[in-house]
């Protein structure tokens, strides 16, 4: 069974830093992208940032500048780099694994994190 765990969030003033880390576990051979969401109160769920398995990434436009993604492909790690934080970050935020592929060989899509709360407020 793949596990997705975050951690990293917490309250910072505006201007600030965060780092979120998320690690996947189970009987996994590959992944194809991994990625971060975000989701605040009362809206839809929106991708923050996505980096693929070659490295490619992808940002929000709203992060792109602030943000930094990066990820470990030996460890299945996935990070967030939050610098010049904003009011408007706030949310909680989801680590995603859009594809795998297990010791079997079976693909297996769509997993998420039990999301980590990121509050940016002074």
């Amino acid at each position: 069974q793949v596990q997705l765990v975050e951690s990293g969030g917490g309250l910072v003033q505006p201007g600030g830093s965060l780092r979120l880390s998320c690690a996947a576990s189970g009987k996994i051979v590959s992944i194809n992208a991994m990625g971060w969401y975000r989701q605040a109160p009362g809206k839809l769920r929106e991708l923050v940032a996505q980096i693929t398995s070659s490295g490619s990434t992808d940002y929000a436009d709203s992060v792109k500048g602030r943000f930094t993604i990066s990820r470990d492909n030996a460890k299945n790690t996935v990070d967030l780099q939050m610098n010049s934080l904003k009011p408007e970050d706030t949310a909680v935020y989801y680590c995603n694994i859009d594809r795998l592929r297990d010791y079997s060989g079976k693909y297996s899509y769509n997993y998420w994190g039990q999301g980590t709360q990121v509050t940016v407020s002074s």
